[in-house]
């Protein structure tokens, strides 16, 4: 018991949770951004561009992060590009989130009533304006849920950048149990800390739902939500 106590408070092992923790609100940040405008090509009409957004949101969605990280990392600089492990790592994160971001936005989008671009249309509003205007703000309400579940699965998917020596939370925990072979310890503590990382998303993604479903509507966005999250499966 006292080892498990002198890990969960070891400030080292906080320092990675902190990391770890970062590298979720930059994914997510980037991988909302990148995968709205990747939803948006994937609904264009123009066919190839079309195409390109599928292509990538195949590509993303079907090869593991973990290669996907280590050929950023290791692949790139063979053709000239080379990024430090930091960057490697929120290039991976953002863009493979981003193609399940993709899917579940363009889901979003589609449980929208088809009438209400037609009207927007109608009153002369333009493509951007019927994006932020129309679309996007219900389209948020409807995905939060399963915005919620994918951030879940981003935040243990951070654990992957241990293996380009990223030193978030796990890379952490394995640095302290090769000194001290506190094995079971230790990732109990790490345990103990992704549990509070993920309880805090959780009143984070409540309080998103308050703020953006005042009238209560989010009762029947988490009835479909099961449907949109089908999108972001499996990681």
């Amino acid at each position: 018991v006292q080892n498990f106590l002198d890990a969960l408070v070891n400030p080292f092992l906080l320092m990675g949770a902190l990391v770890t923790a970062g590298l979720t609100v930059a994914g997510l940040t980037g991988g909302f951004a990148f995968g709205l405008l990747v939803a948006v090509l994937r609904s264009s009409s123009y066919r190839a561009v079309s195409r390109f957004a599928q292509v990538y949101i195949w590509f993303f969605r079907g090869t593991p992060l973990l290669i996907q990280m280590v050929a950023i990392y290791s692949g790139l600089p063979q053709v000239g590009i080379k990024f430090s492990v930091f960057t490697s790592v929120l290039v991976a994160l953002i863009s493979n989130e981003a193609a399940y971001m993709a899917e579940i936005i363009r889901g979003g989008f589609l449980a929208i009533p088809p009438g209400q671009t037609d009207a927007a249309k109608a009153l002369g509003l333009n493509r951007w304006q019927t994006l932020t205007k129309i679309q996007l703000p219900q389209a948020v309400r409807i995905i939060l849920p399963a915005v919620g579940n994918s951030v879940n699965g981003l935040l243990k998917a951070t654990s992957i950048a241990s293996v380009i020596s990223m030193e978030e939370l796990m890379r952490r925990s394995e640095m302290i149990m090769q000194l001290k072979f506190d094995v079971l310890e230790v990732f109990a503590a790490a345990a103990v800390y992704y549990l509070v990382l993920t309880t805090l998303w959780d009143r984070v993604q409540r309080w998103l739902e308050r703020r953006f479903d005042p009238g209560g509507r989010t009762a029947t966005a988490k009835a479909i939500a099961p449907a949109i999250e089908q999108a972001a499966l499996p990681r």
